[in-house]
């Protein structure tokens, strides 16, 4: 859930349910469009930054659209939460202070709660309105606001990011897509912010768009932040709801020795492992291993170098 301004004023989420079917179509997956039957709209409305729908589909439960793009559903969310938040949180040896941008939906911060070492979670969603829904339609994502240890912050995460450097072990973005005011997450500046907010050791986890759609933004961002970074890496994982069913992440290190994050810093404790749907320690190591044709477009013919995606595989929107 991300970090957006005021959309146009002209979309309406209404519009896309047709003959009781959401139509998800996006200038991002041109030629392409995801379709899920509509048995109840939930909530419609507007928030100060964007169109906010809610329905209950028949066969992927409750379902969150922000601007016309599907964020969550209740039957495959786990894939893409536990992903992004995981893979840096067990490639860090000791995380006790973690900083998510966006996840208004409360997923992320539901996962993060899982390990013990965390002693503290700031959240910074610039749209309150988002955190609301959630805790009224998507109560399981939502129950990541209960934990003690997460302390909310309404307002832009770079200017939060400006203030507090040096601060966190790990650093989540759960952003949208990059189209509009939401485009500056995808931007080398922003992962600047971020590398200063970072404790050295620290490691960043972005949503990283689709190795199907997105090499052309996929491939310059990482290529630029791996001149500040000391690695940047990409994993992927399937989400059947998201464009294409599959989402990356763009997982950078600052400083820390030599240590990569496709091998995890620690092992699940058996809670941690029964508490999982997707991610294991196998399934992290796999999210590393790119397509012949990703691992080129990205990482160009030998996949080495300060921006390396080796074997291994990935997580969520």
């Amino acid at each position: 859930m991300a970090q957006q301004q005021q959309p146009a004023q002209g979309l309406n989420g209404m519009d896309l349910i047709i003959d009781g079917w959401f139509h998800e179509r996006g200038e991002l997956w041109p030629g392409q469009a995801m379709s899920l039957q509509v048995k109840k709209v939930l909530h419609h409305g507007r928030s100060n930054f964007q169109d906010i729908l809610v329905f209950e589909s028949t066969n992927h439960g409750t379902v969150l659209v922000l601007d016309g793009v599907i964020q969550v559903t209740e039957r495959d969310e786990f894939s893409y939460q536990e992903m992004l938040a995981h893979i840096p949180l067990f490639s860090h040896p000791n995380p006790t202070k973690v900083l998510v941008i966006g996840g208004g939906d409360g997923g992320i911060l539901r996962e993060i709660a899982k390990h013990p070492s965390v002693q503290e979670i700031v959240i910074c969603e610039i749209d309150k309105g988002v955190i609301d829904i959630s805790k009224r339609f998507l109560p399981t994502l939502a129950m990541g606001f209960e934990d003690e240890r997460v302390t909310v912050h309404i307002m832009d995460g770079a200017k939060f990011m400006e203030e507090h450097l040096d601060s966190f072990d790990v650093i989540i973005t759960d952003s949208s897509d990059p189209i509009g005011p939401a485009s500056v997450l995808f931007e080398t500046p922003f992962y600047n912010a971020m590398h200063k907010s970072l404790r050295d050791g620290g490691v960043v986890c972005t949503q990283g768009e689709c190795i199907w759609l997105h090499l052309d933004l996929i491939a310059p961002l990482i290529a630029s932040i791996s001149q500040t970074y000391r690695l940047v890496e990409y994993a992927v994982t399937t989400i059947p709801t998201y464009p294409s069913g599959q989402i990356g992440f763009i997982i950078a290190r600052k400083g820390g020795g030599d240590g990569s994050s496709k091998i995890p810093a620690r092992k699940l404790t058996v809670e941690q492992e029964e508490g999982m749907q997707y991610y294991s320690a196998e399934v992290h190591e796999a999210a590393f291993v790119l397509p012949a044709f990703a691992k080129r477009a990205i990482f160009g013919g030998s996949g080495g170098g300060k921006a390396d995606c080796a074997a291994g595989s990935k997580g969520k929107k």
